[in-house]
């Protein structure tokens, strides 16, 4: 079969293929989305900075909780794409099939965002009291977890508290077993992503994860895309300053720009310019080469991670 024979659906940026023998091959586009609407304008070389983040990520937390991955060389994939190699190295990952959890797993340890816009609003986060007098883009006391709903494509997901959260998967003891068990393992996950960003000079504000249960053996499995300039917001610890917004090394860039047109966060999005689609890339590859300690030119090349 050819790929296009083994396509199963597209998300924002991912299209997903079924490869049988509980394989999916996702493959991370160069598609852009900006308050949860695909843009009409793709950044060049985008969707191989994601898979390259992620492949580092997956390996870099292994420790903490089992992933998804399998592999990432075109040579694992069934005999009838090979045709496509050229276009899926570099932006590939094997994964095994997972029942993914029907919420989006939050993780924040700064004030930014929609956080902020909360906080201003409410002074809490997902029910979650905090301090008054916090200032945007300050570091909370301890990373907290603020879940939310996965809506239908052109709806906004909804931020949500525990609770709810325990409603979504399943309402009963097993539900808030499986809540704590999410939230302890994103925390650990985020704890030990920020140690290694510092590292690389780079604040993690917050995060998005991903989970699931691995049919086979029941496990919880982190899937999808992890700690990349999609899902997170990644600041540069150098210019770190309370109290304003910062300098950033993902889609605030452009976040930013679109709020300046006026539009109103319905499809159709407006086209990017040249410039801030350049802007954006510049972001997106600087994070990949400050986080995996690699020449994005390299992997380009040679898809090599850190080696």
């Amino acid at each position: 079969m050819s790929l296009a024979e083994r396509y199963l659906r597209s998300g924002k940026v991912r299209d997903l293929y079924r490869l049988g023998d509980g394989r999916l091959l996702l493959v991370a586009s160069d598609r852009l989305s900006a308050f949860d609407v695909v843009l009409p304008t793709p950044i060049p070389d985008k969707g191989r900075v994601l898979t390259g983040i992620s492949r580092f990520w997956f390996a870099e937390l292994a420790g903490i909780v089992p992933n998804h991955l399998l592999g990432t060389d075109p040579a694992l994939l069934p005999a009838g794409i090979v045709d496509a190699t050229d276009e899926l190295r570099g932006r590939m990952m094997l994964c095994r099939e997972v029942e993914i959890l029907p919420v989006e797993v939050i993780v924040r340890g700064y004030l930014a965002g929609s956080g902020w816009a909360a906080y201003r609003t409410s002074g809490e986060l997902c029910g979650l009291r905090l301090p008054s007098g916090l200032r945007e883009s300050d570091r909370l006391a301890e990373p907290i977890l603020t879940p939310s709903t996965k809506e239908e494509a052109g709806a906004h997901d909804q931020p949500i508290d525990f609770r709810a959260m325990v409603g979504l998967l399943g309402g009963d003891a097993a539900a808030v077993a499986l809540a704590e068990r999410v939230r302890d393992v994103a925390i650990a996950l985020y704890r030990h992503a920020t140690t290694v960003a510092e590292r690389a000079g780079i604040i993690v504000a917050d995060t998005k994860f991903e989970f699931g249960f691995d049919p086979a053996s029941g496990d919880l499995v982190l899937a999808d895309e992890v700690l990349t300039p999609d899902s997170s917001r990644f600041w540069d610890a150098a210019t770190y300053r309370p109290g304003r917004a910062q300098e950033s090394f993902d889609k605030q860039y452009v976040r930013d720009w679109l709020e300046g047109t006026g539009w109103d966060k319905r499809p159709p999005a407006p086209a990017l310019p040249a410039e801030v689609v350049a802007g954006t890339r510049a972001r997106y590859v600087a994070a990949f080469e400050r986080l995996s300690g690699a020449s994005f030119e390299r992997y380009l090349e040679e898809d090599i991670v850190g080696r």
